[in-house]
């Protein structure tokens, strides 16, 4: 609090009356200093990824080319790779979001003190865990003597086998972006009026009919929002993969961490990197002029 009150000081010093036109400039700057920080980390992959190693020094080439583009093209596997991370960014999203909208909303509309603060703690707790010991949590629960097969085995049921597959890395992810998607959507419900569901109520809508066809147009941009943040997260993701896939359901960033740390091919690993930054970036960039965030437009309209 100290430090944000320095803060305030410096401003109200500098700007006396406010920013004025500048103040959503102002704004924006911390957001612009870490965009360019990331870009300046790009470059170096950029040139690393235009570069060919020599296999006989293991040294880069002194000339840009377009082979290790060329590589990736050719070789099934980093098509396998990208193929696999796409599918399991869209299925995690879906899944994510399908858990992370009830959820939201009852946090948001229980007017039951006791079941809003299990809630939020719930929430919160995993953010205690890093990701690593969360995903070797699941192979306690789900490994083959594990307790959800020793309950299994002890109710006389045939034991599950969901460890080392992709359906288990999914199940991983999910747990590990549901906080991530709530925390985005519990403002975007809290932003609607309570009113405005009791309004259709009244007009004769059932809560399905009001949730659907009421609340998720008005929270939307929070919607979109979750959904470009678990979807790029997920299609980023190296712990779970790793440690939950066992090796043989990899995903794009296990195969940069090969080609750097394993084939010592920096060239390769900045070429993979390059390409999975530009479909990240372009799916994102698709999935926000689409469907758009909503409150920029107000925003916008509102400075004209």
């Amino acid at each position: 609090m100290a430090l944000l009150d320095i803060l305030e000081a410096v401003r109200a010093a500098l700007f006396p009356k406010g920013g004025g036109r500048l103040t959503p400039w102002l704004f924006l700057l911390p957001a612009c200093l870490v965009t360019g920080l990331l870009v300046l980390g790009i470059v170096p992959l950029l040139d690393a990824s235009l570069r060919t190693l020599d296999r006989a020094t293991f040294r880069m080439g002194e000339t840009w080319s377009l082979a290790n583009f060329v590589t990736l093209w050719e070789r099934p596997v980093y098509a396998v790779l990208t193929g696999r991370t796409l599918s399991a960014a869209a299925v995690v999203t879906g899944l994510t979001l399908s858990i992370a909208l009830p959820y939201a909303w009852l946090m948001v509309r229980t007017p039951r003190p006791w079941l809003r603060k299990l809630l939020l703690v719930s929430l919160f707790l995993p953010f205690f865990i890093g990701q690593v010991v969360r995903a070797y949590g699941w192979l306690i629960v789900l490994g083959q003597q594990g307790l959800v097969n020793t309950a299994l085995a002890g109710l006389g049921l045939p034991t599950v086998s969901i460890l080392y597959t992709l359906p288990g890395v999914v199940l991983g992810l999910v747990q590990y972006m549901l906080p991530f998607a709530v925390l985005m959507l519990a403002p975007a419900f809290t932003a609607v009026a309570e009113e405005v569901e009791l309004a259709s109520a009244s007009l004769g809508a059932t809560p399905a009919r009001t949730f659907t066809h009421v609340v998720l147009p008005l929270v939307r941009p929070g919607l979109v929002a979750a959904a470009v943040v678990v979807f790029t997260l997920t299609l980023t993701d190296f712990a779970m993969p790793a440690i939950m896939g066992g090796g043989r359901n990899d995903f794009v960033a296990n195969g940069i961490y090969d080609a750097f740390f394993r084939l010592s091919d920096p060239g390769l690993g900045g070429a993979l990197s390059i390409v999975l930054t530009l479909i990240g970036t372009t799916i994102a960039g698709f999935m926000l002029a689409l469907f758009g965030l909503g409150t920029l437009g107000y925003v916008a309209r509102k400075g004209q």
